[in-house]
């Protein structure tokens, strides 16, 4: 703490080149996956079934997912839910089956290798239709997210700050999305919620620079825009530091010992702030830099001396 409260004078516009390129490769790497790989769209978004048992004593994964595979259900997915003894099943949707048998199907393979009895805690069906429209629904959230955020910073700032901070933003979805189309990591709702929180971190971030780059524009009036914008950044650094180190405390330990089922959606949120925080002091800066903004686009009018002062403060 007392090593951040210290002003520092780090020179991050003067490497922004390089900031640059180094998002520009991520970013390339990230939509060539997209649109060569795709995503690993879970359930959530093809359909299929989803089962919950519960077994008397801790089970071992491997064993049910050999069972499954003899029984003819190589693509299920198998995983703790809660506990040891709790255990989720996911199955793709089976054209040539009845979605509603399979749940009994896979409880008796299940039941035939046990002595004591398997409880079904929950049985779940999401139709290839419906988990369609949940993708297309999730797609739209976020791009109306995005236009609400340009609005609002555009009405706050001024609007080449809201171009900049929506391209930090689409920055930080495209590596983040890049990164589970790269590594074929499952994409259900709960990473859709997890970009969703990471949009709203990132925001918040980049919210404070830019308010700090107006006041700074304020005060000095005689600096250059590349002085003015290192020097907000540097202000806000150890408020970005620490709230970025708290988050990530959070996380990594939802990400650890969170277990399987939340374990794509503490992922999103672990590579979101870690990019997001990078692009709050790298991107976000250097696209305003870039685009141009001044103090004369920030300064208030400048009174007349000479102009007669009315009661209500106003000037003639």
């Amino acid at each position: 703490m007392h090593l951040l409260s210290k002003e520092t004078n780090i020179n991050f516009v003067g490497i922004r080149k390089i900031a640059l390129a180094f998002s520009a490769l991520l970013l390339l790497i990230s939509a060539y996956s997209i649109v060569t790989n795709s995503l690993n769209f879970g359930i959530d978004f093809t359909g299929g079934t989803m089962i919950e048992v519960g077994y008397p004593q801790a089970v071992d994964l491997e064993e049910v997912r050999t069972i499954l595979e003899q029984g003819g259900y190589e693509d299920a997915l198998v995983q703790n839910f809660g506990s040891l003894t709790d255990v989720l099943i996911r199955l793709p949707v089976i054209e040539s089956e009845n979605m509603a048998e399979i749940s009994n199907q896979v409880v008796a393979l299940l039941q035939a290798e046990q002595t004591d009895a398997v409880e079904v805690r929950r049985v779940e069906f999401v139709g290839p239709q419906v988990g369609e429209e949940l993708a297309e629904d999730g797609g739209l959230a976020m791009v109306y997210a995005l236009i609400g955020i340009l609005i609002y910073v555009a009405l706050r700032f001024e609007y080449r700050f809201a171009i900049a901070s929506v391209l930090a933003l689409v920055h930080d979805v495209v590596i983040t999305v890049g990164f589970f189309s790269l590594f074929r990591l499952d994409f259900d709702l709960t990473v859709l919620a997890a970009i969703l929180a990471v949009i709203g971190y990132s925001l918040n971030d980049t919210i404070v620079v830019f308010d700090r780059i107006r006041e700074s524009f304020l005060k000095m009036r005689k600096a250059e825009p590349l002085e003015v914008i290192n020097t907000s950044i540097n202000a806000t650094l150890g408020r970005t530091i620490m709230t970025s180190m708290t988050t990530l405390l959070v996380v990594v330990a939802l990400f650890v010992f969170g277990g399987e089922v939340i374990h794509a959606f503490a992922t999103a949120l672990l590579i979101g702030i870690l990019v997001g925080t990078y692009s709050s002091i790298y991107v976000a800066g250097t696209a305003v830099l870039l685009m141009g903004v001044t103090k004369t686009d920030l300064m208030p009018p400048e009174k007349d001396e000479d102009g007669e002062v009315n009661p209500d403060g106003s000037q003639v």
